[in-house]
């Protein structure tokens, strides 16, 4: 590994942090990561969206770096397939017990998804707009007969009155095989990965292959995913609107991310 010296990794989560609650870069957060790269620094997305999900902003940037998604379970080089993947999958029959144990609990849903492909246990119109991304299932159904490779990630619907007893029951019995995580909007929804991933773990990946020591690596995030990846990196800077347990780890906190909260810390920093 040849090491950069001076060179920064900058890692931005997008959902609550790069995006607007529009969904949208801001003008100054673009021009601020491009003046970034100008000067040598490497742009990373982590993300626990699928790729399909977050190839749009990686091109938007017009990025030449490798990308985490699904909370460090895929890393993997949109533009350069020699450079390879690095894929973390749940044990089969793992996810099929945790699926097992949920739906007995009450779910409203569970989808599968496997890299870029997805399952569901049930038809569901609204998933499949907002989650698939403009691709339809695999299929529908009997998960543990429709799912015959090793899933990358899972995400849990549950029935709003069931959510503290599923993750009660996920901490209890499961926490040695999965790593789980909660998001709210537009539902509540519980992300489970195989145990010991996280974006943490892509980011050392990608800052080994580019040669970018930790105390190099500046990450921006704003929900409970992005933990590890704050606490790694050697300037965690958690959002404005971040939630309270990751500012309390974080080294700094920056504005919002409808105010900019990125472009203002870079623009200070570097």
């Amino acid at each position: 590994m040849l090491v950069q010296e001076g060179k920064k990794l900058i890692a931005v989560d997008l959902d609550g942090t790069m995006l607007t609650r529009e969904k949208k870069i801001s003008k100054r957060t673009k021009q601020a990561l491009q003046r970034a790269m100008d000067q040598g620094h490497h742009v990373v997305i982590a993300t626990g969206r699928p790729p399909r999900a977050s190839l749009m902003y990686y091109h938007e940037l017009s990025l030449t770096t490798p990308i985490v998604n699904f909370n460090g379970a895929l890393v993997h080089h949109a533009t350069d397939p020699a450079w390879g993947q690095h894929h973390f999958p749940l044990e089969r029959v793992d996810a099929l017990r945790v699926i097992e144990a949920v739906d007995a609990i009450g779910v409203q849903n569970v989808m599968v998804e496997v890299k870029d492909d997805f399952y569901l246990r049930r038809h569901c119109a609204d998933m499949i707009r907002i989650m698939g991304d403009g691709l339809s299932p695999l299929g529908v159904g009997h998960l543990s007969e429709l799912v015959q490779d090793h899933p990358t990630a899972m995400l849990i619907r549950p029935e709003h009155e069931t959510l503290k007893e599923l993750r009660a029951h996920l901490n209890e019995f499961h926490a040695d095989i999965i790593e789980h995580r909660m998001w709210g909007a537009p539902w509540n929804v519980i992300e489970v990965v195989k145990a010991g991933v996280s974006k943490a773990t892509g980011l050392e990946v990608i800052a080994k292959d580019l040669g970018i020591m930790q105390e190099n690596i500046i990450a921006f995030g704003d929900e409970d995913n992005d933990m590890e990846m704050i606490q790694y990196a050697g300037i965690g800077v958690a959002m404005g609107n971040a939630n309270p347990m990751l500012k309390a780890v974080a080294n700094h906190i920056t504005d919002t991310n409808d105010n900019d909260g990125i472009a203002l810390f870079l623009e200070r920093l570097l």
